[in-house]
């Protein structure tokens, strides 16, 4: 399965991974669930006749604490980077360009790395940390931006918002509310697409032709476009557990464990954007 990440789609748990072979899907053609299960061709799986594993669990699978551990770490540096820049880079009228200066610098930097990660054969910790890194200090100063010059609450708010999508999304995927199939897949991917195009049009409106573009960020169109983020980040968030389940299940290389915490670190942070951008303009300072 490729990613669901909003942004761009990354090499899902499916390929190869350098040994472990039979992990990547080498007969497509093989099993009728092929259609439907991203391992299904892999030799870790069960028979669906038998219900007996194909072959023997290997010593070096990902496990839901590989992906746990690992997300923690990714978060755990943007928390770090994002606190960091906060307090170290002042968002005061004299140094505020300097500032959004280097938030937006390290926006690009993070995407890029994102980026360089997307093609990569293989999870490279380097470019996750240092993504996320990057990401937190971006993150820093938006927030402290908006903590200065709107509602001191909003960054709380938004923090809390994300925490409560995130629980929310996984009680309902272990409840089975949220069933994650080709259908719901292509939907919230073509949803997304055309999000972020609406966002790139509004995005060179605003740069052209000034003040806030179409109008999809501010006011009721802004309220609308900000709730359809947060849900379109819950949808993510959904796809990224099935992602998560199905390689644990089918005993994915312990590395993928890495890719899963990118995925889910940068689903948080477009959930994070959408409900800062959400709360301050229901503050009413947009």
């Amino acid at each position: 399965m490729r990613s669901s990440n909003p942004v761009f789609s990354r090499r899902g748990f499916s390929r190869d991974n350098g040994g472990h072979a039979g992990f990547d899907a080498q007969q497509q053609h093989q099993q009728a669930g092929a259609a439907t299960n991203p391992y299904a061709t892999n030799p870790y799986a069960t028979d669906p006749a038998t219900g007996m594993p194909q072959a023997p669990a290997r010593a070096d699978a990902m496990t839901i604490d590989d992906v746990v551990s690992r997300t923690a770490m990714t978060l755990g540096t943007v928390i770090v980077t994002a606190t960091l820049a906060w307090v170290l880079l002042p968002v005061d009228p004299a140094n505020l360009g300097k500032s959004y200066g280097i938030g937006i610098g390290a926006a690009l930097v993070a995407f890029v790395l994102a980026m360089v990660q997307s093609f990569k054969r293989t999870a490279v910790p380097a470019l996750i940390i240092g993504y996320a890194a990057f990401e937190g200090v971006f993150l820093g100063v938006i927030s402290a931006a908006v903590s200065t010059y709107l509602s001191p609450g909003v960054v709380i708010q938004a923090v809390m918002g994300t925490m409560c999508v995130f629980a929310a999304v996984l009680f309902a995927y272990k409840m089975r509310w949220i069933r994650v199939n080709r259908r719901f897949t292509g939907f919230v991917m073509a949803a997304a697409m055309g999000f972020m195009l609406l966002m790139v049009a509004n995005l060179l409106f605003s740069v052209f032709g000034g003040g806030d573009g179409l109008g999809f960020r501010s006011g009721g169109l802004g309220i609308l476009f900000g709730v359809i983020g947060v849900i379109l980040g819950a949808c993510f968030l959904a796809l990224d557990f099935k992602q998560v389940e199905d390689g644990v299940t089918y005993g994915a290389p312990r590395e993928e464990a890495w890719l899963a915490a990118f995925g889910l670190t940068m689903t948080l942070v477009w959930i994070y954007l959408e409900m800062l951008r959400l709360f301050s303009i229901l503050s009413g300072d947009d």
